[in-house]
């Protein structure tokens, strides 16, 4: 897999002089060499800003919706198991993080009429000189994604309370508290959204359940295995293990489970294991715990040099264990190996900022995306290895001279930019290739061009 291709979705040109006069041909103006752009490497000259190479993605869109929004989740909804034809509808639910706290407020969201364009890896060459950035340019490819899914851009409707399916919320008073979602969920469901650019109805309703732990938190998780069941972490390095019960409420075990010396950060239930979920922690050590074993870790090991910040484990290939740093290494580790001593297969030093989020691909076993404070999201695929003789032949389609840094990994497959202070990402369950991430400055949808889904044979989602 070439590496030129991965990177054309920031494009460096002049901030003046770069679009066409009346749609003339920019043959006249000098040839700048193709040269790909490394964020925290290269600096731009004055008078120069990056811009967004369209061809780049299947679809790009950006909402806000007021206050930033630090966490999300994207809700599961009966529109298809598996949705491949523009235009998308996503539903998801965020948290503000509003001026005053007074003033903060989880909602639910619904974004409609998401338009794209399924493009080519490997673009076609045009006939003429034209950029991407001509007004020419700009229209032809307009058109285009209005064949799929129409010219007015993506509704945004939104059902807000400041309580709000089975929602949890760890504030920093140290309650987690769980609501039931279903109410809003219909209300957007039945909403026509036609011409709706807004739509928000408050609710407000008693929690189903509360826990105050004795310290601010941010760690939780539910298991994909036992509905209902969670475990959540705080900086107080304590694990609490929530049972449901039949009443529609939960059990949660007062003696905690202990065995970091710090801030717990995340958790992870086992893809396959009821009883087995993992936590990583600000003492830079990752730990394995079984339930069924008492309130020690199974197992535990460094796993970085700085706080550990998140995890994800591998819902397709169930041996496989990711997590992202403060000091912005990325170290991906497969669990049968963890009895020989080095569990580590990939360490990748790209970013060099904390990494914010990390989470597999749903679809394909060996892609995961990661988000970081270096205000890039990049995606990355394990399977890739440097192979000269297609990047030969990528550079004979395109005519083009593009000589990939030395150190960038084979495996890193996109990086998108263009958000200030990324947070947080998720992937689409539902929508092979769409990757939803939250920043300062809002949301961004976006499905890279050169991410080939091939669903899984077994229909896991």
């Amino acid at each position: 897999m070439t590496r030129g291709i991965k990177h054309r979705q920031k494009a460096k040109s002049k901030k003046k002089g770069s679009k066409k006069e009346g749609g003339s041909s920019s043959s006249l103006a000098p040839e700048i060499p193709a040269k790909v752009w490394q964020p925290g490497v290269d600096k731009l000259e004055e008078g120069e800003e990056l811009q967004c190479d369209p061809s780049a993605y299947n679809s790009l869109h950006a909402f806000h919706i007021g206050w930033p929004c630090l966490s999300f989740d994207i809700l599961r909804d009966s529109l298809g198991l598996v949705r491949t034809e523009f235009p998308h509808t996503v539903y998801f639910m965020a948290g503000t993080q509003a001026e005053k706290p007074s003033w903060n407020s989880i909602g639910i969201f619904k974004v409609s009429n998401i338009t794209g364009k399924r493009r080519e890896p490997v673009p076609k060459l045009g006939t003429d000189d034209t950029e991407m950035d001509g007004e020419d340019s700009d229209s032809d490819d307009d058109s285009e994604e209005e064949d799929e899914g129409g010219a007015q851009g993506p509704s945004l409707q939104e059902t807000s309370s400041s309580f709000e399916f089975l929602l949890f919320d760890l504030l920093t008073a140290s309650n987690l508290i769980v609501w039931d979602l279903n109410s809003h969920l219909n209300v957007l469901a039945e909403t026509e959204t036609e011409g709706v650019q807004g739509v928000a109805a408050v609710f407000n309703q008693d929690p189903l359940y509360k826990f105050k732990h004795k310290d601010e938190g941010y760690a939780i998780d539910w298991s994909p295995l036992v509905p209902g069941k969670l475990a959540s972490g705080d900086c107080n390095n304590c694990i609490y293990l929530w049972e449901p019960t039949s009443a529609g409420t939960w059990n949660v075990d007062n003696a905690p489970f202990i065995g970091h010396t710090a801030s717990v950060e995340d958790l992870q239930w086992s893809p396959t294991e009821s009883h087995v979920f993992a936590s990583c922690s600000v003492d830079g050590n990752i730990a394995i715990w079984d339930t069924r074993l008492g309130k020690s870790p199974a197992a535990s090991f460094k796993a970085h040099n700085a706080d550990v910040n998140v995890m994800s484990w591998n819902r397709l290939a169930s041996c496989m264990l990711a997590s992202g740093s403060d000091d912005g290494t990325i170290s991906i580790r497969d669990l049968r190996l963890l009895k020989e001593g080095d569990s580590v297969v990939a360490h990748f030093e790209y970013h060099k900022h904390p990494i914010t989020s990390i989470e597999w691909s749903p679809h394909e076993a060996s892609s995961l995306a990661v988000s970081s404070s270096d205000n890039q999201l990049t995606i990355w695929d394990l399977s890739l290895e440097k192979d000269e003789e297609e990047e030969a032949e990528f550079k004979a389609k395109t005519k083009e001279q593009v000589n990939a840094p030395e150190d960038l990994p084979p495996q890193l497959l996109f990086i998108h930019q263009g958000q200030k202070d990324l947070k947080e990402l998720h992937w689409h369950t539902q929508i092979p290739g769409m990757i939803v991430s939250t920043a300062e400055d809002g949301f961004n949808v976006l499905m890279p061009s050169n991410i080939q889904s091939t669903l899984p044979s077994n229909g896991a989602l």
